[in-house]
């Protein structure tokens, strides 16, 4: 069997396909990845074969186009205006920036990019001949292969936010599905595109969260993948009984929604008086911002890159910015979750967690030192979100292996 990934341009939206990339291999089944040219390294370490034909624009850049057009409405939670779409340095005014000027000048390119990316994928699996699609919720190639050569497509969402979810802070009636803007569907004879067009999901999210679904759901046990890395030295036993907390950061976050984003020193602060060890994981300008300055509390220490599926299970909380992977990550390891985002499909996970009980979520422009160190203490001192963590953890080893569905997808090929 023939299997073609076709994964958008930001990992974290497919890590969570590569443990099913690895068991198809495994089976014998050939994989390749259709991506963009900035996927080919992730995609290559994650042990996959990278076809880089794809085009797109910068998801950093995209992010902040979005949240510009929120400032434009009104929606934009932070009091400093967002940054500069294109250059990312804060703004003083939004008249700064000239959507509508930029937008007329780029249409053109904009089209074309898509235009060239739905050539490119149907023309490859047009030679190649796959049995069958997997992509990502962002990719708009995948679903338009399926329906161009009339072959079946699933869905792998990347955590608990899928199609029928609303886009928070989006006009009404905006979801997570890419549009076709230059009716490339048409095109190659592959019918509309919308939510409809999804009819198999692989959901790794476990039971008590998962998101609502029109089409058939797929569960698979989430096998965390968090991007290359060396087992870390172990940590120092905890002698004297002290929790242990775990605080990430994103490093797309303050790129995309401007240095007010930044909540570790807040973070930092909340924690400056709860008796924990506190091991930050910090990496590029997040990292140098940390290290140039006020010194640490002697209970915090800053950790060299680590992959979270090696560091969660040794912890008793972790705190992130909501993202999937160190959500799905922390379900994975059965602790709670303090989630501080900042919108979109982080809101949308963390608030589903937190309805669980399994974590607390806050909004990340009203997210002040004290809501943080409320927000902590409660997560820590009382029993009942650990045992709904846990409970999700077993929920989530209940289902199927990426290697059981090995046959499942087989079944779907005519």
């Amino acid at each position: 069997m023939r299997v073609l990934f076709t994964v958008s341009n930001w990992p974290g939206h497919w890590y969570s396909m590569v443990p099913l990339g690895w068991a198809l291999q495994a089976a014998g089944h050939q994989v390749k990845v259709v991506c963009t040219p900035c996927q080919t390294g992730p995609v290559t370490q994650a042990g996959l074969m990278p076809v880089p034909l794809l085009e797109a624009m910068d998801m950093t850049v995209r992010g902040r186009l979005h949240n510009y057009r929120k400032a434009e409405v009104g929606t934009w939670p932070f009091a400093t205006p967002p940054p500069h779409p294109l250059t990312g340095e804060p703004l003083r005014s939004l008249d700064e920036f000239d959507m509508a000027e930029w937008s007329a000048r780029n249409r053109d390119w904009a089209v074309g990019v898509v235009n060239r990316s739905a050539d490119a994928a149907v023309d490859f699996a047009r030679g190649w001949r796959p049995d069958l699609v997997v992509h990502d919720l962002m990719s708009l190639e995948g679903p338009l292969v399926s329906g161009a050569l009339k072959i079946p497509a699933l869905l792998h969402l990347w955590g608990p936010c899928g199609p029928q979810d609303p886009v928070p802070g989006a006009p009404p009636g905006s979801s997570f599905v890419p549009m076709d803007p230059v009716g490339a569907f048409e095109r190659h004879g592959a019918g509309p595109m919308d939510a409809d067009v999804y009819t198999h999901v692989i959901d790794p999210s476990p039971i008590s969260v998962q998101p609502p679904l029109k089409a058939e759901r797929i569960s698979v046990r989430h096998l965390p993948y968090n991007g290359p890395g060396a087992v870390p030295p172990r940590q120092s036993p905890r002698e004297d009984g002290r929790p242990r907390v775990c605080v990430v950061w994103g490093t797309s976050v303050s790129g995309v929604h401007g240095p007010a984003s930044f909540a570790v020193p807040r973070v930092v602060e909340a924690l400056s008086d709860v008796d924990a060890e506190v091991l930050l994981t910090l990496t590029g300008e997040d990292r140098a911002r940390v290290e140039s300055g006020p010194a640490l509390p002697p209970h915090v220490r800053l950790l060299e890159r680590t992959p979270l599926s090696l560091l969660l299970p040794e912890c008793d909380l972790v705190v992130h910015h909501g993202g999937a992977g160190c959500t799905m990550t922390g379900l994975a390891a059965g602790i709670p979750q303090l989630a501080i985002h900042a919108g979109s499909d982080q809101e949308v996970i963390a608030d589903r967690v937190a309805e669980a009980g399994a974590a607390r979520s806050l909004v990340n422009a009203e997210a002040d030192a004290a809501a943080v160190h409320q927000a902590v203490t409660r997560l820590l001192g009382d029993p009942a979100h650990r045992a709904s963590a846990r409970a999700l953890r077993d929920e989530m080893e209940s289902l199927p292996t990426p290697a059981d569905l090995v046959s499942v997808l087989s079944g779907l090929v005519g």
